[in-house]
């Protein structure tokens, strides 16, 4: 089995100054201000018309070191809350799609207590492995959908090789999707390529068109039945990383793009400013004007996206700085904060208790414990970016993951 990778780092939409873009200098019409302590959007009123989408990632490592199974996606109560489930990842190697991680997909045994109906798998059935429990929750879930996500942060490098021949790279895609092992299993194809035309973990020069084409070549193959979606970057500055895609041209061809508003700001800038990582709206003292969610929303609205095809992003993780001395966000560090699995990162289930929320800023929260810095979602502040949702009419919402939430799922209970 591949070593898992780490469970944030695919959605650093921002990772460092190298990578980014030029900065723009002002704020998009409706992004709305905060000042720190008083969160919430400036928008216009609700018109009614927001979808109730609650999609959530599911991770296939989760099942490792976190110890996080399809089953807890039942005990949680979130099976009860989602509408859909993206599994992460699928690889994209040679041009096509593949397996991510047999073991954990298809081959892993899960004994009674693991398993989402409480029956042990069998030496003799077909197909074991989170696949085979993610098939257990559909039948106690008939209404729930599960997608399939390829790429991440970690394995976007292969979709340049596939944007070459987008036709092959689909037939592909819906060769494994559609496998008549885990058919029943899956609704749909998610396509997380960090970026195109744009650098990310590697830089794709595969040129402005490209994720157009590849997203059209795959509803070409999957017919209009079966679910497109993508994961698209939040940079909505001038020149950045949305501009050097035609996202408004692909939009025909998804049926829902997921803008990923979360990891504006992170421990890439090690010494800091403190900022938080996921913004509603912009503040006094952000220090890159128009990373925040409004902003991008707005940016993809402004292009002619639909608002029912923008889906509203949060984490359920914190970001975090050590040797900070200043209380509200601005501060300087001396480094990444210490976390469970990766530096500078911390589940919501963690930071609740470990270090409880102090103040909002930009209709988010954080918190400051001893020298450590944090920011993070909270029931609160996800109650405000649902009113916000609903104010902009977008399609529901989607969060990177579910094993960040606590045992009994008090996020996802403020989403729904």
């Amino acid at each position: 089995m591949h070593t898992p990778f780490h469970p944030r780092a695919r959605f650093r939409t921002l990772l460092s100054a190298a990578c980014c873009a030029a900065l723009g200098a002002a704020l998009l019409a409706g992004a709305g201000t905060a000042t720190a302590d008083e969160p919430g959007p400036t928008e216009a009123h609700a018109t009614g018309t927001a979808g109730t989408k609650v999609v959530g990632y599911f991770t296939d490592w989760g099942i490792y070191g976190r110890q996080y199974y399809v089953k807890n996606i039942e005990t949680s109560g979130s099976a009860d809350r989602l509408t859909h489930i993206n599994y992460a990842f699928g690889n994209v190697t040679g041009g096509k799609c593949a397996l991510g991680d047999s073991w954990a997909d298809t081959d892993r045994p899960f004994t009674a207590e693991e398993s989402v109906d409480g029956v042990a798998d069998t030496a003799d059935q077909p197909l074991d492995g989170n696949f085979n429990q993610l098939r257990k929750l559909k039948k106690l879930h008939p209404n729930l959908k599960v997608i399939w996500s390829f790429g991440g942060w970690s394995w976007s490098g292969g979709f340049g090789e596939a944007a070459q021949d987008p036709a092959a790279f689909a037939q592909s895609c819906y060769d494994l999707v559609e496998n008549s092992q885990w058919a029943d299993v899956f609704d749909g194809i998610d396509i997380d390529w960090e970026y195109p035309n744009a650098c990310g973990l590697t830089c794709d020069t595969s040129g402005r068109e490209a994720f157009r084409d590849v997203m059209a070549a795959l509803r070409a193959k999957f017919g209009k039945r079966e679910l497109i979606t993508a994961a698209i970057t939040a940079d909505a500055t001038s020149g950045g990383k949305i501009e050097a895609a035609d996202y408004a041209g692909a939009a025909q061809y998804v049926d829902w793009y997921n803008p990923m508003t979360y990891d504006y700001f992170g421990t890439w800038d090690a010494t800091g400013p403190t900022a938080p990582h996921s913004p509603l709206t912009s503040y006094p003292g952000i220090p890159k004007k128009g990373y925040d969610t409004a902003t991008t929303i707005a940016k993809l609205k402004s292009l002619g996206i639909p608002s029912h095809k923008l889906l509203l992003g949060i984490g359920f993780y914190g970001r975090g700085w050590t040797g900070v001395t200043q209380t509200k966000p601005g501060g300087t560090a001396t480094g990444p904060a210490a976390g469970t699995y990766e530096d500078g990162s911390e589940d919501y289930k963690v930071l609740k208790t470990k270090c409880p929320a102090t103040g909002t800023v930009g209709g988010t929260a954080y918190a400051k414990c001893g020298s450590d810095w944090w920011s993070y979602d909270t029931p609160a502040t996800i109650a405000t970016k649902m009113k916000y949702k609903n104010q902009q009419d977008l399609g529901g919402t989607f969060f990177w993951e579910l094993s960040g939430d606590t045992a009994d799922g008090e996020l996802i209970n403020a989403i729904k």
